[in-house]
């Protein structure tokens, strides 16, 4: 006769009483909110589909809440679950209806809603702004939006600020949307559609990025802090613990890595430059993505990355060269081409073919205890400095206490190898440490562009295969 054996959830509790000392997740009496989080290994958070917060990326789900809302369930040694909403106004009420452990979806805080949740320490600052597009005068102030056409989302802070704004200026009129979200919006400024609209920095810096027409007239707010939400309760254990979190990920710099991560190349764009970009993107990559795919797949690349460098070489241009004498699409040395094995430097595929060897035997260099992205920042500003003057950038970046194995501390002294004071002390001397930095940022920008392009396309692919599946009606 086979013995039954017991679910392991009813075998754990059985023998919870007994491992108490030995399982923390176990002790007795753990009812606490936290407690009980720990013993389901499972922490539920809900957000929004959008580029600030969780979206679904080419390397699996990503957004700068999530990555921060997944950092939290690791140190809890839990499971994230996300559950997402359509709309912005449903969050907060079903975090006060406890439909979900916390709310992490770019929540500013407001005396109102503190009135309704309690907020975690505060992890980003934003602003409020009105955004226009490039062919629409810009507003020298709220004075100068009486009289024009100005959408916002209903529920949303800009219309209490706006509300409070009308007291001075009684003839400031908007229409206020409920089905659309403020990226919607923007990209109808965008379009041409409607004439302003009012946004967070952070989201109006990230759709920057794709609509390149959009200019900020003025901020709206003096900055505003942006923080978790959870449910008011008598028990506080799990919002005591994200507030430690919070602090230790300000206190470690890790926070500042990731909104780096998530905003640093939205900060560092030329909008006139990426509006070229995407038309290139649109006419001139496609006869090219072929070749750089077939390079990324022989050295463990991805062909964004690739792309976007050759994009900041030569904008794609195989006959590119350079007074310098630097020449081909990926405007290879002759001393370059001769290491990686290209004879003909304005060939298309040997270019980006020895780009490709070049870039990788670079990463290779770089010391195995720096993680990615780090890596690959470092890799690409020795491909644009070299190696020798990498090195002394991260000695002084370790001589000064930051982190030589963190990009955002290197890049901050790469160009003080401009100055006699500190390149007099340096093992390999004078460099124009400003240039690397320059070209990580550029690349990053074209990067994260091509990464945004490719989940565009998949989501328009899905939409058609979809639309040519469903049945005639």
């Amino acid at each position: 006769m086979q013995t039954p054996t017991l679910p392991p959830r009813i075998l754990q509790l059985l023998l919870c009483p007994l491992l108490a000392l030995a399982l923390p997740g176990c002790a007795p009496g753990d009812s606490s909110r936290l407690g009980v989080i720990k013993q389901r290994g499972e922490l539920v958070m809900l957000t929004r589909n959008s580029p600030t917060t969780f979206y679904e990326g080419p390397e699996g789900p990503t957004g700068f809440d999530y990555e921060l809302a997944q950092a939290f369930a690791e140190s809890l040694d839990v499971s994230l679950r996300v559950k997402t909403v359509p709309r912005f106004a449903d969050i907060l009420p079903m975090i006060v209806n406890h439909e979900a452990d916390f709310a992490a979806a770019g929540i500013a805080v407001t005396e109102t809603r503190t009135e309704r949740v309690r907020f975690a320490p505060h992890y980003q600052l934003i602003r409020q702004q009105v955004v226009h597009h490039m062919r629409t005068r810009a507003p020298a102030n709220v004075a100068g939006l009486v009289g024009k056409e100005i959408e916002v989302v209903e529920g949303m802070r800009y219309v209490e600020r706006l509300a409070q704004l009308q007291e001075k200026h009684p003839k400031l009129k908007w229409n206020a949307f409920s089905n659309l979200e403020t990226e919607a919006l923007l990209q109808r400024v965008q379009d041409s559609l409607t004439e302003f609209t009012v946004a967070d920095s952070n989201i109006v810096a990230i759709s920057r990025q794709f609509n390149p027409e959009l200019r900020v007239a003025f901020d709206l707010s003096e900055p505003e802090k942006l923080a978790w939400a959870f449910p008011q309760s008598e028990d506080d254990s799990l919002y005591h613990e994200a507030g430690r979190f919070i602090e230790s990920m300000r206190a470690s710099g890790k926070l500042n890595q990731l909104i780096e991560k998530h905003y640093g190349a939205a900060t560092r764009f030329d909008p006139i430059n990426i509006a070229v970009y995407l038309q290139k993107i649109q006419n001139d990559l496609p006869r090219l993505k072929p070749l750089f795919e077939e390079t990324a797949r022989r050295h463990l690349l991805d062909w964004r990355l690739l792309a976007a460098m050759s994009y900041q070489e030569s904008y794609w241009d195989p006959l590119a060269t350079s007074v310098t004498g630097v020449r081909g699409i990926m405007m290879l040395t002759e001393n370059t081409a001769r290491q990686v094995g290209v004879v003909d430097r304005l060939d298309p595929r040997q270019s980006i073919q020895g780009g490709g060897a070049y870039i990788r035997k670079l990463m290779d260099l770089v010391p195995e205890r720096i993680q990615e992205p780090d890596r690959t920042w470092m890799a690409l500003a020795m491909y644009n400095v070299g190696l020798a003057h990498l090195e002394d950038a991260r000695i002084i970046t370790q001589s000064q206490g930051a982190d030589p194995d963190k990009w955002n501390d290197v890049k901050d002294r790469l160009p003080l190898l401009t100055n006699p004071a500190w390149y007099s002390k340096t093992k390999y001397g004078y460099a124009r440490g400003y240039e690397p930095v320059q070209f990580v940022n550029r690349v990053r920008t074209y990067y994260d562009v091509l990464k945004k392009d490719d989940v565009d396309n998949r989501s328009r692919n899905t939409t058609e295969v979809l639309r040519l599946r469903a049945p005639a009606l």
